[in-house]
């Protein structure tokens, strides 16, 4: 093993079939480097000799040779914006798939010093090396005034033009409510009842209105392009409650000051009249029920049987844009907006053309970071690092996904041939997971993995994208050498963050 700044030689042999993947953690200045051929059946540790690793430290290329067979081979891997010390030895292994390379830096890889190697060009640029900051991009998009949204796809026009913009609340709005000012019925009580219901007053689509989340913006169907919906029709009375704080098989919520309570026995004058009351209509009831959340990923408290979801595509390419919900109890609402709202999750549109130019302000997100960020906020608020993804429709298991490492920096690629341009090689931080592709599960699978998530601090999410989700995380493994690929009999994984 030896580091040079020398002109390459010439390469007896320079395989295709040759790929790497490069893996640190944060804050340890230690970089490996595994180097494999899934295609050709070789074993390094018996068949390999002469094994031999060079940093050419001015092209960033590190230069791998052994003998197999007789036959001096050569391959070229390039070596990432890392700080590699140059006093410290190589160190290098020949195992039975795969040849493992580790290098000692002189600072991490998430160090800001290395971080600021990978962008000179431009603030956006900054932004694809670091984790996705999820927003809702209220001051963006009020500051652009009139906006237009596309379909990433294809680039067709989804929506009419749109002015106005409002943020809808975090998903535990309604908790915060009751925490601050209590859940009786009366007297001061009373205040946070008031409040949800202007709240959901207040966030009622209409046309020309976007309401913005973190990861869906919600527009009025009247707005969309190319889409024609069935008209809302009466709503029977039994269903003017649906849902409403975790409440089922319709009860009222009309205050009854003739309650047993002693609490309740007050004289009500008209500024402590509940608002809920008959007049509140279905359409505030789903609001209240968490239309106003994620609807990316809808969790176990948000989910209502009453209300079913149905997948928005693009009229030209037929891609998934989003959902919009519906009642699911009576036949003829089916179809029917509920509120008139439309979710657009931000990963499928963007917000001018050309998509993922300079100027669309949703071009960092992508399903995959938008799931991962989501999955890091669940495991540091619920302290829960296992999650069962569910088919929002179905609900039925599509991905099961324990989190191993939420510090991890990766880069993956090819081997090349000395003599084409050497590609640039950055690291991007992403999360080390373990997953099982649960869509065609059996029976006994499925009861295994049941009996697995109650055994467990398991979370349940629900989503309509998991199956591209699911693709990624494939992908990903296949950037692994076998011996590495699987632990604990679930397949080892990488998430863009």
């Amino acid at each position: 093993m030896s580091t040079s700044c020398q002109h390459l030689p010439p390469s007896p042999k320079t395989p295709k079939k040759w790929r790497f993947t490069y893996e640190s953690n944060s804050h340890i200045p230690v970089l490996r480097l595994y180097i494999f051929n899934h295609t050709d059946n070789i074993n390094p540790s018996s068949e390999f000799t002469n094994l031999n690793a060079t940093i050419l430290f001015d092209k960033s290329l590190l230069q791998l040779t052994w003998v197999h067979n007789d036959q001096t081979t050569s391959i070229w891997v390039p070596i990432p914006r890392v700080l590699i010390d140059p006093d410290s030895p190589i160190s290098l292994r020949a195992l039975d798939d795969h040849v493992e390379v580790k290098f000692v830096l002189l600072l991490p890889v998430d160090h800001p010093l290395v971080s600021n190697f990978h962008f000179e060009d431009t603030s956006a640029e900054n932004d694809q090396f670091q984790p996705l900051q999820l927003d809702s991009d209220l001051k963006r998009l009020t500051w652009c005034g009139e906006t237009y949204f596309y379909c990433r796809g294809c680039s067709t026009q989804l929506s009419r033009a749109v002015r106005t913009f409002k943020e809808m609340p975090s998903v535990n709005w309604r908790e915060a409510a009751d925490n601050w000012f209590g859940t009786c019925c009366c007297s001061f009580g009373g205040v946070s009842e008031k409040l949800v219901a202007k709240f959901a007053d207040s966030y009622t689509c209409s046309s020309g209105m976007c309401l913005l989340s973190v990861t869906s913006v919600v527009l009025c169907k009247d707005d969309l392009i190319g889409y024609k919906f069935p008209d809302n029709v009466e709503v029977h009375k039994s269903q003017e409650f649906i849902g409403i704080n975790g409440l089922d098989k319709f009860e009222t919520l009309t205050i009854n000051h003739g309650s047993e309570n002693e609490c309740c026995h007050v004289n009500a004058d008209e500024d402590q009249t509940p608002y809920y009351t008959s007049e509140v209509l279905a359409n505030k009831a789903s609001l209240l029920n968490g239309l106003i959340g994620n609807s990316f990923m809808v969790t176990s408290p948000y989910l209502s049987k009453d209300i079913k979801w149905s997948e928005i595509l693009c009229p030209n390419c037929s891609c998934l844009l989003g959902a919009y919900p519906h009642d699911n109890i009576d036949e003829p609402l089916k179809g029917s907006p509920l509120n008139d709202g439309i979710h657009l999750f931000k990963c499928f549109i963007s917000t001018c053309l050309p998509v993922g130019g300079p100027t669309d302000l949703f071009r960092n997100y992508t399903l995959e970071r938008m799931f991962t960020s989501h999955l890091l906020e669940s495991a540091k608020d619920e302290l829960s690092f296992r999650t069962v993804v569910r088919n929002l429709q179905t609900r039925s298991p599509m991905l099961q996904i324990v989190l191993l490492n939420p510090n991890s920096w990766c880069s993956f690629g090819n081997c090349i041939d000395a003599m084409i341009p050497i590609p640039n090689i950055l690291m991007y931080p992403m999360i080390k997971v373990l997953f099982s592709d649960c869509t065609d599960n059996t029976e006994f699978q499925s009861r295994k993995l049941d009996e697995w998530a109650s055994k467990n601090q398991v979370d349940d999410v629900y989503m309509l994208t998991s199956k591209a989700l699911a693709e990624s995380l494939k992908v990903a493994n296949s950037m692994l050498p076998s011996s590495h690929a699987c632990l604990q009999g679930l397949s080892l994984s990488f998430l863009r963050m």
